[in-house]
């Protein structure tokens, strides 16, 4: 588990929101969002998957009036789940890289997976997939903003982005430390690169154009 923040009224409305780590409001992540409110740079209405209730208890928090859903964040609708198609699926692992919570696993060049427990619904993964592979499939016909979620899962979701930020910050050391050490050694020059190298690319392009125009015709 991660330390728990200070008790200021910014980790209180950090503890308010449903942590999906969604970015619809604005800002990169639950905790950004809590911080410009607590300096009055944001207002409460900008969080889709907290809804209409996620809202009013910001305002109660406040001690502000409530108001509805600002429309252009997104509008509140039932929890959805990503599906990864695995028969387009060509394992980049552009989706691993864009999930905040780390719900997706696979390897390079090998189908990926959600698993649907830990997914947030974040829909971070969309944009990221060369393929269009990834849809969006509802988790909770019926139930949106906070009756889709509870603070449980908000508090597993708040715990796996933290390990996650961790994880990248620890790798970003890792890759630093590597390229000091590799800068601080005598290097042999590198060769051109070669006409096996640009086929190399080519081909790789020609795949993922392939893919796509397997996807739209599908």
């Amino acid at each position: 588990m991660t330390a728990a923040r200070p008790d200021t009224l910014a980790a209180r409305i950090d503890a308010a929101l449903p942590q999906t780590q969604c970015r619809r409001c604005g800002y990169p992540d639950c905790q950004a969002y809590a911080d410009a409110i607590a300096g009055g740079a944001a207002d409460i209405d900008r969080c889709p998957p907290g809804g209409a209730e996620g809202v009013a208890r910001l305002a109660a928090l406040l001690g502000v009036a409530s108001r509805p859903l600002d429309t252009s964040c997104g509008a509140e609708g039932p929890r959805r789940l990503a599906l990864i198609d695995e028969a387009w699926c060509i394992g980049c692992t552009l989706c691993i890289e864009a999930c905040p919570v780390d719900c997706i696993v696979g390897a390079p060049k090998h189908m990926h997976t959600v698993v649907d427990a830990l997914c947030t619904g974040c829909e971070l993964c969309i944009p990221a997939c060369p393929v269009d592979c990834i849809v969006l499939e509802e988790a909770t016909p019926g139930a949106s903003g906070w009756a889709a979620w509870s603070p449980a899962l908000a508090d597993e979701a708040r715990t796996r982005y933290a390990r996650h930020r961790l994880r990248l910050e620890r790798e970003r050391r890792e890759r630093d430390d590597r390229l000091a050490a590799r800068a601080a050694a005598p290097q042999p020059a590198l060769p051109a690169a070669t006409a096996a190298d640009e086929r190399k690319r080519a081909v790789i392009g020609a795949a993922l154009a392939r893919a796509r125009a397997r996807r739209q015709a599908a």
